[in-house]
């Protein structure tokens, strides 16, 4: 079974995405604080993260290149209500494979999902970029 990681201070937003996936899919792991999240990265089976906008103190633009140090090829996504384009470019550079806003409507669940499957399916080294994925759900791009 696949684990999938989701890292977020907001307890309820943290429960909320740990409940849109199912136990036959992933074996979800929430992590409540930085220590944690770090020590089920270097425990080597996390291979994709779900990491919320600020975690713990620390702004997901400090914790990102700290979970990539932990392990090169950790596919991170990041749910943040940020739209700041200069601060998800930066996100970009940093290595995250998708931004996405917080889910609070069913599509929205259903895209982190879809991108969650993506990224497991990218971290397995079959093809599915970002450019792939928007093309199978039909998303419009956006200038990042």
């Amino acid at each position: 079974m696949q684990l999938l990681l989701i890292a977020d201070k907001d307890n309820d937003a943290r429960r909320q995405m740990a409940d849109i996936f199912g136990p036959e899919e992933y074996q979800v792991i929430e992590a409540e604080s930085v220590d944690v999240a770090l020590h089920e990265v270097l425990k080597g089976d996390v291979r994709v993260v779900v990491l919320g906008s600020e975690f713990d103190g620390l702004p997901a633009r400090e914790l990102i290149p700290l979970l990539k140090k932990c392990k090169k090829d950790l596919t991170i996504i990041l749910v943040s209500n940020d739209e700041s384009l200069p601060l998800l470019r930066r996100f970009r550079r940093e290595g995250i494979f998708y931004h996405s806003l917080k889910p609070i409507s069913e599509d929205d669940k259903n895209e982190l999902r879809q991108v969650v499957k993506c990224a497991f399916e990218n971290s397995s080294d079959k093809l599915c970029s970002t450019d792939v994925f928007r093309e199978k759900v039909g998303l419009k791009e956006y200038p990042v």
